[in-house]
């Protein structure tokens, strides 16, 4: 999820951009970069690490002055996080600049192709093959925007492109699909840009583009057209949020808005993930197929949220490879002298790849011989680099300190693993995996109509603001989510949380239940293993005594009625599937919750977002 700028207009390009991209890195900050047309040339500048090292750099040494450029904040998905990476990318003879947002599936069969003709890539990142491919289209006499058009066709994935012409210095041409760009229109000027933050200092009059669409900025106006080259409109807008807001999409906490970014983090972390032949492909799997098959051990070490997607994760691995799995505390898992061999795989899952605990862990597992792969979202952090293999989430830069998007992502990289060792190991057919793989397709959508009924959700929270004490239950995946949705109330509205395998409640739980405790139940689908009607037990067994239950159950299943006090409906998916939708609801509640209580949902009390000591 990076951040991107276009300018064309009267003003400095060099300090609308960078005041853009100040706006911006909230949505990148693993490098920075700029690229502006000065007589019949690009003058760039891209640095590593924070945009202060940009701004340093450009002020040591200073860019000519110019009414057309754009700019990029990078959060890193192919290649590393460093200065050749950075965006913008060149051409190969440096006639035109590109920066990229998402990710271009087919990238590796495009650059073979380049490569074979003689060009001389750069670069790890997929985005310096479309800026080559732009580049031959304007040597073909096309101009910018045809050169665009005709490019966009031959690429596959999620992109936003952006792109500027050294021999034409009145526009600024632009491309999506499934990616966000929006345009801001100016007097005389016009703007391009990730979301409105980038450009709201100056305009609050936006349009909207439709996918697969290109659009091209001068100073004299706006015009957009399809892939194929046929005139198209977008919709015009009035931008009325202040600065902040527009920084939050609006939302009023950057956890709501990473919320309500699930089904795209979902999606992109979905994203390349299969061949030309239907496979499951994982990018930076180095572990080799036999290292893979000796693996007779799973163990995941996490801390926190990650911990919980670690559990499901359990699920998931053993129902579909057949390898024992433990999942363990990261903090706890050196001083209990952990039974390692070199064919156990060690699974570590962390945000932000630098986990104090974690990162411990996982050396006192490599001196043990055995193999580590990484789950993590953060391109370059330590704990991928120490790894053995490492496969990314692609949720995005996560603002909100009690973490949402990068859970959901983690599940998904965690199924991913378990459906790679089954592909490999060959316990699943084909068949069978690319059947899971389509119903993980499907996950975005659904958790999208989860979100269209936040206001209900919200509603239920608003009524709990004074309530002191709140239980969570769950059976098999459903587990892990209770004790999710207990943590996420924990750390943001303060109050007692706790969550419990429903099957315990009866070995002693149960006896804080007292009159109209809310009860949170997770409620599993129909038709697995008689953990519904189990479910339902206890249930029963909490409402007789007085409990409130409000019941998370999917569409259709209306035999729990009689037993809820509340009912959340929830799309139809599999069991394994289910935590994928179900933790929204519990995301929202306490998100909602911690709001009407006062609190400051963004940084909680006592909390950080990186725990780097251990």
């Amino acid at each position: 999820m990076c951040g991107i700028v276009g300018y064309v207009g009267e003003k400095q390009a060099q300090d609308v951009v960078v005041g853009g991209l100040r706006r911006l890195e909230y949505r990148g900050y693993d490098s920075a970069g700029i690229a502006l047309v000065v007589g019949g040339s690009i003058a760039s500048a891209k640095r590593a690490g924070k945009l202060a090292n940009l701004e340093k750099a450009i002020v040591d040494s200073p860019l000519p002055e110019s009414t057309a450029g754009i700019g990029h904040t990078r959060w890193a998905t192919h290649g590393a996080p460093n200065d050749v990476n950075a965006h913008p990318h060149l051409g190969r003879t440096g006639r035109l600049a590109l920066v990229h947002n998402g990710i271009i599936e087919n990238f590796d069969v495009l650059r073979t192709g380049l490569e074979d003709a003689g060009h001389e890539l750069e670069s790890e990142t997929d985005t310096e093959v479309a800026a080559h491919l732009l580049e031959i289209e304007l040597g073909s006499g096309h101009d910018l925007t045809t050169a665009m058009q005709n490019v966009c066709r031959v690429l596959e994935g999620a992109f936003t492109l952006v792109a500027v012409d050294a021999e034409d210095p009145s526009c600024v041409v632009a491309a999506r699909r499934n990616s966000p760009l929006v345009v801001g229109i100016g007097e005389g000027e016009n703007f391009l840009g990730s979301d409105v933050a980038a450009f709201i200092e100056h305009t609050r009059e936006a349009l909207e583009l439709g996918q697969d669409q290109v659009v091209t900025i001068r100073r004299s106006g706006v015009s957009v057209t399809g892939f194929d080259g046929t005139p198209a409109e977008g919709r015009r807008y009035h931008v009325d949020w202040d600065l902040s807001a527009a920084e939050k999409d609006g939302h009023d906490w950057f956890m709501r808005k990473e919320i309500h970014e699930q089904p795209r983090a979902v999606a992109d972390s979905l994203l390349g993930r299969r061949d030309a032949a239907g496979l499951l492909h994982l990018d930076e799997m180095r572990l080799s197929d036999q290292d893979l098959r000796d693996v007779d051990k799973v163990i995941i070490i996490a801390c926190g949220t990650s911990f919980y997607a670690g559990l499901v994760a359990k699920y998931a691995i053993e129902h579909w490879t057949r390898i024992p799995v433990e999942v363990e505390l990261a903090s706890e898992f050196r001083y209990r002298d952990p039974i390692l061999t070199a064919s156990t795989l060690v699974v570590a899952i962390s945000q932000s790849g630098e986990t104090a605990d974690t990162l411990q862990a996982i050396r006192h597992a490599r001196l043990q011989r055995s193999r580590v792969l990484a789950i993590c979202n953060t391109n370059g952090s330590t704990i991928p680099r120490e790894s053995d293999a490492v496969i990314y989430t692609h949720a995005g830069p996560e603002i909100g300190v009690a973490s949402t998007k990068g859970f959901l992502t983690q599940l998904v990289a965690c199924y991913l693993l378990a459906l790679y060792l089954a592909q490999v190991k060959g316990t699943r057919y084909g068949d069978e995996i690319a059947e899971i793989l389509d119903q993980l397709d499907r996950v975005p959508d659904q958790i999208q109509q989860v979100l269209d009924g936040a206001e209900a959700v919200y509603e239920l929270a608003r009524q709990h603001t004074e309530t002191r004490s709140v239980l969570f239950l769950g059976r098999h995946a459903g587990y892990p989510v209770a004790l999710e949705g207990a943590l996420k109330l924990k750390e943001l509205a303060y109050i007692h949380a706790e969550g419990f395998a429903a099957g315990e409640l009866k070995h002693g739980p149960i006896a804080l239940i007292e009159d109209g405790l809310p009860v949170l139940c997770v409620v599993p689908p129909q038709g697995r293993d008689q953990l519904r009607d189990k479910m339902i037990s206890g249930i029963q067994e909490v409402r007789a005594r007085g409990a409130r239950t409000i019941c998370l159950v999917e569409e259709g299943d209306d035999a729990i009625g009689p037993y809820a006090d509340v009912l959340i409906r929830l799309p139809k998916v599999p069991v394994l599937l289910q935590p994928l939708v179900a933790v929204v609801p519990l995301q929202l509640f306490a998100c909602e919750l911690a709001t009407a209580m006062g609190h400051d949902v963004d940084q909680p009390r006592n909390l950080a977002k990186s725990v780097t000591v251990e």
